[in-house]
């Protein structure tokens, strides 16, 4: 059996254009989602899968992540002074007990595959979770945990959480090529990254979790760019199969694209929706506002 996952690499040096105003002094992963900010579920997720070492794959503009992620002694001891203590353990929440966190470059935006590559000298020679921040999944369990536990049903290797979409919007996403498939795992026998609905394989698409041999960074390394004129995650994956188990799993739980305004907001509606403080609330303002609530 392989190794098992301990690292999870953030790709967050992306500029956020389509949430533009909003992010052009604010990185968009800060963004908030409810109460805390985008970044901080894909974090608590990770951590709950097992993770420990938390690599981020960022640029210099946004240190402002960074901080967030980093120690606050004069905020904590003015909370804990003033008999704060539920703000006080929300704030201590932000960072995992025993997190490690592991900070790198992108210098150019040449796609999510070089983003990954940039995180080959802290990953090492071990498997590896890949979160992107941008896709939060609402679910009983977290995705990442769901996918760690259906790699050890399949003796290791990589995986990818896997979604439906209508045909007509493949071009959109890392399509999958599949084999055997039981409804909830399946084979992968091939990739396409953002093919034309009459071109793509299947309707199987690739969300924002993937648990990954180091294997790829050797293909990320030749720098071949495709799609797009960038460096494609989907095409260094492809070059694996093969080579050692691939599967697709088909998670329980909703995804959210947060990196558009409308993802945003309904992100942040599902996830109050699922808070037991805010729920009553919640339905109240969409009752008054005539867009639904029991």
């Amino acid at each position: 059996m392989d190794k098992i996952i301990k690292k999870a690499v953030f790709p967050v040096a992306g500029l956020g254009t389509r949430l533009l105003p909003a992010t052009r002094a604010v990185p968009k992963e800060l963004l908030p989602v409810v109460d805390r900010p985008a970044i901080q579920y894909g974090v608590d997720e990770a951590a709950a899968a097992g993770i420990e070492e938390f690599i981020f794959v960022t640029s210099p503009e946004k240190g402002a992540i960074r901080d967030h992620f980093t120690p606050a002694p004069t905020l904590e001891a003015e909370l804990e002074a003033k008999g704060r203590t539920e703000e006080l353990e929300r704030l201590r929440a932000c960072i995992p007990a025993g997190a490690r966190f592991a900070w790198t470059f992108q210098e150019q935006a040449l796609g999510l595959g070089h983003a990954v590559g940039c995180a080959r000298d802290l990953v090492g020679d071990e498997p590896f979770a890949v979160i992107l921040p941008d896709d939060l999944v609402l679910s009983r369990t977290p995705c990442l945990a769901q996918m760690v536990a259906a790699r050890e049903e399949r003796g290791g290797g990589s995986l990818v959480a896997v979604m439906e979409v209508p045909r007509e919007q493949t071009s959109r996403y890392g399509i999958l090529d599949t084999g055997a498939d039981d409804g909830r795992l399946a084979e992968i026998v091939g990739l396409v990254e953002k093919p034309a609905p009459e071109d793509a394989p299947s309707t199987l698409s690739i969300i924002g979790r993937y648990i990954l041999d180091p294997a790829i960074f050797g293909h990320l390394s030749a720098g071949r760019p495709g799609a797009g004129g960038e460096i494609q995650l989907t095409d260094a994956m492809a070059a694996m199969i093969g080579t050692m188990p691939f599967n697709g799993l088909r998670f329980e739980g909703t995804r959210f694209d947060c990196g558009n305004p409308l993802g945003l907001m309904e992100a942040n509606i599902a996830f109050a929706l699922s808070r037991q403080e805010f729920v009553d609330g919640m339905r109240d303002i969409l009752r008054r506002h005539e867009i639904g609530g029991n």
